[in-house]
């Protein structure tokens, strides 16, 4: 099988030809690798920038952008002009990948159009809404070039702190989080997020990933670890922990959503904080673990204190006392088996073998912009 970390090397970039006359648009699986021709198209700044300042000497070689598109059509015209005036500072080649994941709305015409204008864009639009994770997996696996960036379609992260990034990532990181200075949402949701992010790290035994979010930047070897990772429920933050202990954050800053709403809800968070905690994590198990644990010693004391109050001659009150052991003792019962309820779900939809993504059509190759074109 094809390792999915045989991105290309500055050189290897600069040299990439496609025939001018390949137009196919390949019908690709989940949790295979897409196949590279369709993704050879990798941008020098010096092709169609020349208007820019010369970049600076410390660019990275290659750096792929992924952004996961979901009723984004608004947005993605601002996005990529904001892009195109970031990206040249940042790298040496430089690629766009704009997964669409079952939009409703124009988004993949929007995302046609923008890759017939930049060279530098290639698209992937998904058979169906798979979520924001899987959409991601997919532009990972497409990558090409050894550095990657991920980030919403909603312009809430600015390209411009993309360099912040970088910067954090030449320190020696392997992944990077962008977090906000400002929380920019309502207090429940702020606060069900640090909850969330605080969980994540205990389970996974790395405190210095509290600070995950969807801006985030790592080098593109880390896919190995999930190389052959296939399943309908995932967490990218969850799968680049299988690669790496090298996390840390930056502060970046975000922007308020120009258009629409968030499509995150309470019940959506809730439901993204159990899959993350029961789908990579056995600490749940632990928990109930112990509760039960706590609960039985509990009940030992009890038991004492009833044989105890009866040898002195006096009774524990009846109903009252039974109604309330009961229905601690019940509830524990019930909470325990919710959770390994969890984990047997998670189980048998992993044992389906469902792809993570399925994409039924890319853009079609296009030629690589090379340095010193015109």
């Amino acid at each position: 099988m094809t390792r999915t970390s045989q991105f290309l090397s500055a050189g290897e970039l600069d040299s990439l030809r496609i025939p001018s006359g390949s137009h196919s648009r390949p019908e690709l699986h989940g949790g295979a690798n897409p196949p590279h021709a369709s993704f050879k198209a990798v941008h020098s700044p010096n092709s169609s920038n020349s208007h820019l300042a010369a970049p600076s000497t410390d660019l990275v070689p290659g750096l792929t952008v992924i952004v996961p598109v979901y009723n984004s059509e608004a947005t993605l015209e601002p996005l990529v002009s904001e892009l195109d005036r970031v990206l040249p500072t940042c790298a040496l080649h430089y690629e766009l990948i704009l997964v669409d994941d079952g939009s409703q709305d124009r988004s993949w015409s929007r995302v046609l159009a923008l890759a017939a204008r930049y060279p530098w864009i290639r698209g992937l639009r998904q058979m169906r809404n798979y979520g924001q994770h899987n959409a991601i997996l997919c532009g990972i696996r497409a990558a090409r070039c050894d550095t990657i960036v991920t980030m919403d379609d909603d312009l809430q992260h600015p390209p411009a702190e993309i360099p912040k990034l970088l910067s954090r990532l030449a320190e020696g990181y392997d992944v990077v989080y962008g977090t906000p200075q400002d929380m920019p949402h309502s207090w429940w949701r702020n606060g069900l997020s640090s909850l969330t992010k605080r969980a994540f790290a205990l389970a996974t035994g790395n405190h210095n990933i509290r600070a995950i979010n969807a801006f985030r930047a790592f080098r593109t070897r880390l896919r190995d670890a999930f190389a052959d990772f296939r399943a309908p429920q995932l967490q990218i933050d969850a799968i680049l922990s299988w690669g790496t202990s090298k996390f840390t954050a930056t502060p970046v800053r975000q922007e308020p959503r120009r258009v629409g709403r968030s499509n995150y809800t309470v019940i959506k968070l809730f439901n993204h904080t159990l899959s993350l905690l029961t789908g990579y994590s056995t600490a749940p198990l632990r928990l109930a673990s112990l509760i039960g644990f706590a609960f039985t010693v509990l009940g030992m004391f009890v038991l004492l204190y009833a044989i105890g109050r009866a040898l002195i001659g006096e009774h524990v009150p009846g109903f009252p006392f039974l109604a309330a052991i009961i229905a601690i003792f019940s509830g524990i019962q019930l909470f325990i088996l919710g959770i390994i309820g969890e984990y047997l779900a998670r189980v048998f939809h992993r044992s389906l073998e469902r792809p993570s993504y399925v994409v039924a059509e890319s853009t079609p190759p296009s030629h690589p912009s090379a340095r010193g074109d015109s």
